[in-house]
C-alpha cells in the first residue's frame, strides 16, 4: 500500500554547504547513509532552505561526530536552483504523523524509521521529499534522490560563497 502524502513543488532557491574547492554536484563515493535515506538503496542530495537552517545542520552534525568547527573551514555556500518538481510533502508535524513519524530530532539513533519512509517513497516514483530540519524543527529541508540513470536534480548558482570563519550559531538550534 502506497504512502499517504500529498504532493508539494520544490521549485526555488535552496542551499547547500560543501568542503572548499569541491564541486558543488560532487558526491561521496560509496554513497552515505542519512536521515531519509540509505547510501546502499539510494543516494540523495540535501538542501536547506535558508542561511540559518544549513548552518544549523552543519552545527549538529559536527556535534554528532565531536568535531570543533574551525577542523572543518573554510566551507563553500553554494545555491542550487531546483527545478518545479512534484515532492512528497513531509513538511509539518500533522503529514508526517501520516507516515508513522514524528518530527525528527538531532541523532542518527532514530534514522532507521526516515530511512525506511524515504526509501518507500524513493520506491513509489518520488523524486524527493519536503521535510522539517532536525537542527531547526520550524524550518525545512529539501531531499532529492539521486540515482546514476537521471540527471542532477539541482542547478549551482555560482559564485560560491566562501565561508573561513564559523558562522554564528542560529538561534532555535538542536543539536
Amino acid at each position: 500500500m502506497a504512502l499517504l502524502v500529498d504532493p508539494v513543488d520544490g521549485a526555488g532557491i535552496w542551499l547547500r554547504q560543501i568542503r572548499h574547492d569541491a564541486d558543488p554536484r560532487l558526491r561521496p563515493q560509496p554513497a552515505g547513509d542519512n536521515r531519509w535515506q540509505r547510501g546502499s538503496v539510494v543516494d540523495a542530495l540535501y538542501l536547506a532552505a535558508d542561511d540559518e537552517t544549513l548552518w544549523a545542520e552543519w552545527y549538529r552534525h559536527l556535534a554528532e561526530r565531536g568535531l570543533p568547527p574551525l577542523q572543518q573551514l573554510p566551507r563553500d555556500l553554494w545555491r542550487f536552483r531546483v527545478g518545479s518538481v512534484a515532492l512528497a510533502d513531509l513538511s509539518d508535524p500533522a503529514r508526517l504523523a501520516r507516515v508513522g513519524l514524528a518530527p525528527p530530532t538531532p541523532g542518527r539513533k532514530t534514522w532507521p524509521a526516515y530511512q525506511q519512509v524515504g526509501e518507500t517513497l524513493w520506491q513509489e516514483g518520488w523524486p524527493g521529499l519536503l521535510a522539517p530540519s532536525a537542527a531547526r524543527p520550524d524550518r525545512l529541508i529539501l531531499c532529492l534522490f539521486l540515482t546514476t540513470d537521471t540527471p542532477f536534480p539541482a542547478t549551482p548558482i555560482p559564485p560560491a560563497k566562501v565561508v573561513a570563519e564559523p558562522p554564528i550559531p542560529p538561534t532555535g538550534m538542536r543539536t
